[in-house]
């Protein structure tokens, strides 16, 4: 006895420091860093910026400062507005469960209420459900199941003696089991007959009226809330707009190379988030929005009423001639040809583009999904069901699609699985496919990518060694 005390007395003790380490220690922790991805995207965004500031020397002050806040508007003002719309909108949906459920169980206890009145004219108001019931109970257990107990007992008892016993013993449990059930019956009687139980359901209905009144006031302010935060995330993609419109008309003011394509990357940059959408489909084909194809890439929000831009001929000519091969070089390329294939064509160029069910083979808000509708933006041929990002380029040769290392505006780029983006990787078992929006001086290359690990859809990125990837034409 000694021994379980002490170790009861040990384990006491034990959890009593538990206690302490959790409420005490582990209240004073400090808050958690920063995700690592967040941390290494806020560095890129840095680099990015030294490097456009870096291209606008010894542009006049004016225009340098009408570039840096286009870039800013369209890096950080406008993702953060996006994201905090949609934070916007999920609290006014969870305050709408939250009132929707609450006048359920209104309505529930209004029903209760009508079916006690039902009875109550039935049968009266002083009638006594609870003894009735009970009463019902104790008769089924007294007399439904005697002559089977009867033959238990004569069956499994040695003696006479030993036969009167159990019965007796029967009869007094069941005696004991109605007086119960008859004294549970009394209390439950004068605990809550029905004129009770009519005022408490009468309580209950006023308790939830309130409350889904006061629910439906905050869910009305969320409401209002959401449409604010929308409101100012339109507000600054319009004024993204006119920004990029004014850009637009004063790049004759730039004198050198570096400062002309920091305006063309900027003002690109600006274009494609203005394809974006409060649309969670993620798709401009009316027949898109399965779910068959799965890729890895971000995004969280997809193109809203996308307005067809044309395809820029940045890089080289070529011939007429048609080879598919992979090397790095351009050849048998003619890049005039590109932008002349309707939307949703079946055949193209002289091949099958695998086109048959539109965009509706891939996910909502995937890379797969974007390449898709970015394509069918430029006129340019897609396949409905080119798999997973790292399968395309195989995939599209197989149709007749040209395909090789040479980036030119408007091919699907592709990633490997596991395939370097920029400071990421293209997913392990997906890969990755995004579209060439910009061909840049240097080589590297400007594309805009959708997939739900981003802050928008579509997104957008500049990618260097270009020649380490495959691209698809047409």
């Amino acid at each position: 006895m000694n021994r379980t005390k002490r170790w009861e007395a040990i384990c006491g003790l034990v959890g009593s420091l538990a206690m302490m380490l959790g409420g005490g220690i582990l209240g004073l922790s400090v808050a958690p860093e920063p995700a690592r991805a967040d941390w290494s995207s806020y560095q890129q965004k840095v680099q990015n910026h030294a490097a456009l500031k870096s291209k606008l020397a010894g542009v006049s002050a004016q225009l340098a400062n009408q570039i840096l806040s286009l870039d800013d508007l369209t890096s950080n003002q406008i993702p953060a507005a996006q994201q905090s719309a949609i934070d916007a909108q999920q609290q006014a949906e969870q305050a709408d469960s939250l009132v929707q459920a609450t006048n359920d169980r209104l309505e529930a206890a209004r029903k209760d209420r009508a079916d006690l009145e039902a009875k109550i004219r039935q049968t009266g108001l002083d009638y006594d459900d609870a003894k009735a019931g009970v009463a019902q109970m104790a008769r089924k257990s007294f007399h439904g199941s005697e002559t089977s107990q009867i033959m238990d007992v004569v069956t499994k008892s040695s003696s006479t003696q030993d036969f009167v016993d159990k019965m007796q013993s029967d009869a007094a449990v069941t005696r004991s089991e109605a007086n119960t059930a008859n004294d549970a019956a009394n209390t439950l009687n004068s605990s809550m007959n029905r004129k009770q139980r009519l005022e408490a359901i009468e309580e209950q209905i006023s308790t939830l009226k309130a409350k889904a009144d006061q629910q439906q006031a905050v869910a009305q302010q969320a409401v209002a809330a959401a449409q604010a935060k929308q409101d100012h995330l339109q507000a600054l993609r319009d004024q993204g707009t006119a920004a990029r419109k004014q850009l637009e008309s004063q790049k004759a003011a730039l004198t050198t190379q570096s400062a002309r394509e920091a305006a063309d990357i900027v003002a690109t940059e600006s274009m494609i988030d203005s394809l974006n959408t409060g649309n969670p489909g993620g798709s401009a084909d009316p027949h898109a929005g399965g779910a068959q194809q799965i890729s890895n890439g971000g995004g969280s929000r997809p193109a809203r009423n996308p307005r067809p831009a044309p395809p820029s001929n940045n890089g080289g000519g070529g011939n007429s001639g048609r080879g598919n091969g992979g090397g790095g070089g351009a050849s048998g390329m003619n890049y005039a040809v590109p932008g002349s294939c309707p939307s949703g064509s079946g055949f193209c160029y002289g091949h099958s583009t695998g086109n048959t069910v539109g965009g509706s083979a891939y996910p909502a808000r995937q890379c797969t999904l974007w390449a898709y509708i970015r394509r069918s933006q430029l006129a340019l041929p897609v396949g409905s069901y080119l798999g997973n990002g790292a399968q395309w380029a195989g995939k599209a040769r197989g149709l007749g699609y040209l395909v090789n290392n040479t980036p030119h505006v408007g091919a699907v780029m592709v990633f490997a699985r596991g395939q370097r983006v920029t400071s990421w990787n293209a997913n392990w078992t997906y890969g990755h496919v995004a579209v060439v929006e910009r061909v840049n001086s240097d080589g590297s290359v400007l594309i805009s990518e959708g997939g739900t690990g981003f802050a928008a859809f579509p997104t957008y990125e500049t990618v260097y060694g270009a020649g380490n990837y495959q691209y698809i034409h047409y």
